[in-house]
């Protein structure tokens, strides 16, 4: 088992890397100028690659969680309300990955909307979430 843990460990920490990071190429985009098509290229070129790693480390990631779970029993039983809530807070990591790939796919099409400001705090949220998701894994509060 604690192969497992530790390996599902090393793809969350790899995956979180993508969507710490991703944002921030999303926080440029907004700032490139129109006629910049070379800049703007060259970071949608970084965008699409970091997104195919980001959903390459999540497959495993979500995996070997599932295999913790369902596999070892961890979080299974009574007493164990903390499991429910960091499950509630991984569908949210998931809705937040699904949302960097919607970006993503606006800023090819060129119908981005938002500006660098509303980028950068977008990109707090992951932070928030794994925060969260080891608060409640380390010190099982309910």
């Amino acid at each position: 088992m604690l192969w497992v843990k530790a390996f599902h460990i090393v793809f969350i920490a790899s995956w979180f890397a993508g969507l710490f990071y991703l944002p921030r190429i999303f926080v440029n985009l907004a700032m490139v100028p129109p006629e910049s098509v070379a800049e703007r290229q060259r970071l949608l070129l970084m965008a699409r690659k970091l997104m195919r790693f980001t959903h390459l480390l999540a497959v495993p990631a979500l995996g070997l969680g599932l295999w913790l779970w369902l596999g070892y029993g961890i979080g299974l039983g009574s007493g164990n309300g903390w499991m429910h809530a960091k499950l509630l807070i991984v569908l949210l990591i998931l809705g937040y990955h699904h949302a960097c790939s919607r970006m993503l796919v606006r800023f090819e099409r060129g119908e981005n909307r938002r500006n660098h400001v509303w980028y950068r705090w977008f990109n707090e949220a992951p932070v928030l979430m794994m925060v969260a998701v080891v608060l409640l894994v380390v010190l099982k509060p309910f």
